[in-house]
């Protein structure tokens, strides 16, 4: 079950103003919802602290360098035991081409995002790299057509 931490409005500006450009100031940010920057500056800090703010990042387009293809995996291990569970999140961890990995319900155990220059790219990936892990017994691939929504900006909505 998720922990929603209480934040006043300042913060939830803080956040909304973040996800939108985390290249502001803190002067920028201040003025943005209100504060002046010291303030807002202890405001970001402790919720970094927390871990409500994870890190700063930029959001790169992968086709422009070279990553047209986006692939979701449905991964279903052969074996639960704690030791293959666990040697193969490792593995998915160290792999940069895996974008995201979720152990999920449902037919598969893991979901992943893949990002490859071409198929065939995929296609070695998975034989050299996927089907490497010992524990890996099926992949059941889903190829994107088009990107239709892309989205790292959390509905903070429920925070009011």
């Amino acid at each position: 079950m998720a922990v929603t931490i209480k934040l006043d409005r300042h913060e939830r500006g803080i956040l909304a103003a973040l996800q939108d450009n985390a290249r502001l100031t803190m002067q920028e940010l201040g003025e943005a919802v209100g504060l002046s920057a010291s303030p807002c500056w202890r405001r970001v800090r402790s919720m970094e602290e927390i871990g409500v703010i994870r890190r700063y990042t930029v959001h790169l387009d992968p086709r422009k360098l070279g990553l047209g293809e986006c692939v979701f995996a449905h991964v279903t291990l052969e074996r639960h035991k704690e030791n293959a569970v666990d040697q193969f999140e490792t593995a998915i961890a160290a792999m940069p081409e895996v974008l995201e990995c979720f152990a999920v319900t449902g037919e598969a155990d893991y979901l992943l995002r893949i990002v490859v220059p071409t198929t065939e790219d995929y296609g070695r990936f998975l034989s050299e790299r996927i089907f490497s892990i010992p524990a890996v017994a099926h992949v059941k691939s889903s190829v994107t057509l088009k990107e239709v929504k892309f989205e790292t900006r959390l509905p903070l909505t429920h925070l009011d």
